[in-house]
């Protein structure tokens, strides 16, 4: 459900989650190890070895928590997005600095080669949420395009799915076709979704294996290049286009608190800040209890 939560935010991974609650190397290896030979154990073993062999219970389990929370904060998103969205913004901002600081500590030898991915990593993220959004209306085969690029960053940490719809210019068309469900929109979605991951995961699994403090050195440089989309205080820069409904589309930029036109909500932003900062490690704890 948190990641669920998470992935509904642009700006926010899922992935990130999944790595702070200790699940996310079990879902790497479940996911790579869907293939075609899993049909053979169906019917040569019988459909309970095939479900064992799949570890289909942790994909359900998982699934069904990942929609529940799409489904339950699609529309409060909307909401926060529309009213509260330095509020927003701060609590997140807490959330993935935290997140920094949880999966670098996991890296076990800072050296040369982990400093430069790390560098790499932190100019990838900081290139992808400064890039405007596309002008392009969303046909059918550009929204199943854009599920499988947006499922290949959900699962990284550090890379927010949601934030590369709002540069493809589909997160508001997903997110309404959620709200409405909309299963035309949602199952070409899925579908790009599926096809991206099946193919992403073996690349991400393999990495994890071989060269895992490359990666999380890599991941962590996402984090933290991912940050400086979710400063609370932006102000419009300049109009990019106008939608075919009218809407304007324009390009943001990060201001300092006391140059913020309006009210810069000091001290909830502060709050903000310390929960969302703090609940990465009280999931930390309790992923560790459980």
């Amino acid at each position: 459900m948190a990641m669920g939560a998470a992935d509904a935010v642009p700006g926010v991974s899922g992935g990130t989650i999944a790595f702070i609650t200790g699940i996310y190397q079990e879902l790497l290896e479940t996911l790579s190890g869907i293939k075609l030979s899993l049909f053979k154990v169906w019917r040569q073993e019988g459909f309970v070895a095939f479900w064992k062999a799949a570890n289909l219970s942790f994909v359900l389990a998982l699934l069904i928590g990942i929609g529940t929370g799409l489904l339950s904060i699609a529309r409060l998103v909307n909401w926060l997005l529309e009213n509260e969205l330095i509020l927003l913004w701060s609590f997140f901002f807490g959330l993935v600095l935290a997140s920094v600081f949880f999966v670098g500590k996991q890296v076990e030898k800072w050296k040369t080669s982990t400093i430069l991915t790390f560098i790499i990593g932190v100019a990838v993220a900081w290139g992808l949420t400064s890039l405007p959004p596309m002008a392009k209306e969303a046909s059918n085969l550009f929204i199943f395009f854009c599920g499988m690029i947006a499922i290949c960053a959900m699962i990284l940490p550090g890379i927010s799915g949601s934030f590369i719809l709002v540069i493809l210019g589909t997160y508001e068309v997903i997110m309404s076709a959620l709200s409405s469900l909309d299963f035309e929109k949602l199952s070409l979605f899925l579908g790009g979704c599926l096809a991206g991951i099946l193919s992403f995961s073996q690349i991400l699994n393999w990495m994890f294996k071989k060269h895992p403090n490359i990666t999380l050195s890599l991941l962590t440089g996402f984090l933290l290049g991912s940050l400086q989309k979710l400063w609370p205080w932006q102000e419009k820069l300049e109009l990019l286009h106008t939608k075919s409904d009218g809407e304007e589309v324009y390009l943001m930029g990060n201001v300092l608190p006391g140059n913020f036109t309006g009210d810069p909500q000091l001290v909830g932003t502060i709050i903000c800040f310390i929960v969302g900062f703090a609940l990465i490690f009280a999931l930390e704890r309790f992923s560790k209890k459980s």
